[in-house]
């Protein structure tokens, strides 16, 4: 199931800044294509937050995997 939602937040990411890109081609800079690169940019970071692994080589999602 998490692997389902950090590919989901992925996709997410990377349609946002398809859109920021046509937005900004057909108005130019404004804030909502700022506002658009910015919301990626934290799914982005929050996808590495849970996959980077830490100095022991585990990672949020393999911990979040493993039944209690």
């Amino acid at each position: 199931m998490t692997a389902a939602i950090l590919s989901i937040a992925m996709l997410g990411g990377f349609a946002l800044l398809w859109g920021a890109w046509k937005l900004w081609k057909r108005d130019g800079l404004g804030q909502k294509v700022w506002l658009m690169i910015a919301t990626a940019l934290v799914l982005f970071a929050n996808v590495a937050i849970w996959t980077v692994p830490d100095d022991q080589g585990r990672s949020l999602v393999e911990s979040s995997d493993q039944p209690q």
